[in-house]
């Protein structure tokens, strides 16, 4: 059986679309199924997605890890039009799907490719953010954010989402150990955005 942090779908193409909005930008949007939060953005993505547009800095060079069909890479590429966002995942159905979002919602300024985790990621960033595959096990969580540190540049930072009760608190650590810093950015029905800086 494939799940969506799977290469391949097995499972029936069944197309369904909506609109994604944050403040005066809007996406519309093309999912399906064997894709992560087929039909509407998921409640921590969003999360995700405001904690990070929030955020004073402006950061030029932009990673998506997990991208799926694209909402947070999209929103983030089309409301930081100065950026370049790199959006990743091993899930070629999302893949093509992140694609054929970007073109119909006419954004230009990212790069989508295949990466397992971040494998075939060569550039370095200024953020990075993540709603890492839970269901993919704590190892697969463990190398995004070990790979990610590797991929920041200096004073670059990294963003998670991930609720309490699937393993923030061993995330939070983790982060910790990796960078000597995590911060919890905010939190939202049992969702925390946890931020750390490579010093």
């Amino acid at each position: 059986m494939s799940h969506y942090y799977s290469e391949e779908q097995d499972v029936a193409s069944n197309p369904v679309g909506f609109t994604y909005t944050y403040e005066d930008y809007r996406l519309d949007l093309k999912t399906d199924s064997g894709v992560f939060s087929k039909g509407s953005i998921d409640f921590g993505s969003n999360v995700l997605v405001n904690a990070f547009l929030k955020e004073a800095a402006s950061y030029l060079e932009i990673l998506d890890v997990g991208c799926g069909y694209g909402p947070i890479g999209l929103m983030i590429a089309k409301v930081r039009a100065a950026s370049v966002v790199h959006m990743v995942d091993v899930n070629e159905r999302a893949l093509s799907l992140a694609k054929a979002n970007a073109q119909a919602n006419h954004i230009p300024n990212v790069e989508i490719y295949k990466s397992d985790a971040l494998d075939a990621v060569k550039a370095e960033f200024n953020a990075i953010l993540t709603n890492p595959p839970i269901r993919a096990g704590k190892e697969v969580v463990n190398k995004i954010l070990d790979q990610s540190y590797n991929k920041l540049l200096p004073e670059g930072a990294l963003f998670v989402v991930i609720q309490k009760k699937q393993g923030m608190p061993s995330a939070k650590k983790r982060m910790k150990e990796l960078f000597g810093n995590v911060e919890v950015l905010t939190k939202d029905k049992g969702y925390y955005i946890l931020k750390s800086v490579k010093g």
